[in-house]
């Protein structure tokens, strides 16, 4: 593996709350819907009990909530999220400039 592929599988991966934070600021969706968003806006897959690993996570620090409907769990990214992703935003604009 190269530089570049390293580089892209640790921010990708290991970051993955910033993506699902990223897709959840314009609007509330369920967990396998944000699995195939991932792929098809960030370019990787994320294992499935990954993806929910960090949902959980996410909901348990106070970022997202959660409420179900028709047997689908949709998250809502909350006030203390959108913080931390322009918090992450800024973070990622100046390692760039």
């Amino acid at each position: 593996m190269g530089f570049v592929e390293r580089l892209k599988d640790k921010v990708q991966k290991e970051n993955l709350w910033f993506f699902l934070l990223l897709l959840l600021s314009t609007e509330s969706r369920y967990g396998y819907e944000l699995r195939g968003l991932v792929k098809e806006r960030f370019g990787f897959w994320s294992g499935t009990v990954t993806a929910y690993r960090v949902l959980y996570s996410l909901e348990a620090a106070g970022m997202v909530k959660s409420r179900t409907v028709e047997r689908r769990r949709y998250y809502e990214i909350t006030e203390k999220g959108r913080k931390e992703l322009e918090e992450g935003k800024t973070f990622l604009k100046g390692v760039i400039s």
